[in-house]
């Protein structure tokens, strides 16, 4: 394989950025999109997911408590919410923005437990996520996209949601449930 990925902090503790590098030669190229050493600590990956999203579409806030993400946009561009749920984490009540697109580079985003996270589609967006937990449903929790005190900037007022997500809680109503969360593990 290629050189391995360049791997960067984007302000949220255990959060990463990774620059994926392709191989090109005249065929086209090939990309390793994730590899565990990567990422200190992660646990394995052991499903994969695919979302394809049409433009105007926003998906999030999600968390989970236990569950680890590692996002790959695959095409289009999007614009990517977090904020840090974790009580005591360094970087708790920090949200961050960030803009992924396919088209300056392929790049991973790696998302540990207690970091809420969505994406709005700038254009049709094709996302690869793994997670190091199968889903059950268990471990799904949301919260409100649009909170003023989560402090994301969407870029559109007015974005297509799904029923869940509209009805995602806000920010304070969260963290009062927060001691009903199970406990993380380790």
């Amino acid at each position: 394989m290629g050189p391995p990925a360049d791997v960067h902090p984007v302000g949220i503790e255990d959060a990463l950025l990774l620059r994926l590098p392709a191989s090109v030669d005249p065929r086209g190229s090939l990309s390793e999109v994730f590899r565990r050493a990567w990422v200190p600590g992660a646990r394995e990956m052991v499903q994969a997911n695919l979302s394809v999203s049409r433009p105007g579409v926003l998906r999030g806030l999600h968390f989970h408590r236990r569950q680890a993400d590692y996002w790959c946009f695959l095409d289009g561009p999007a614009f990517v919410g977090l904020f840090d749920l974790r009580r005591g984490s360094p970087t708790e009540g920090r949200t961050v923005q960030l803009t992924m697109d396919p088209a300056e580079g392929l790049r991973g985003l790696y998302l540990p437990p207690g970091v809420a996270h969505g994406f709005y589609a700038l254009g049709e967006v094709r996302l690869l996520y793994l997670v190091d937990a199968y889903y059950t449903g268990e471990d799904e929790f949301g919260l409100a996209w649009d909170d003023p005190a989560v402090g994301i900037r969407w870029p559109v007022a007015q974005p297509v949601l799904s029923d869940r997500d509209r009805a995602n809680p806000g920010l304070a109503q969260v963290l009062r449930d927060a001691p009903t969360w199970p406990a993380l593990p380790g």
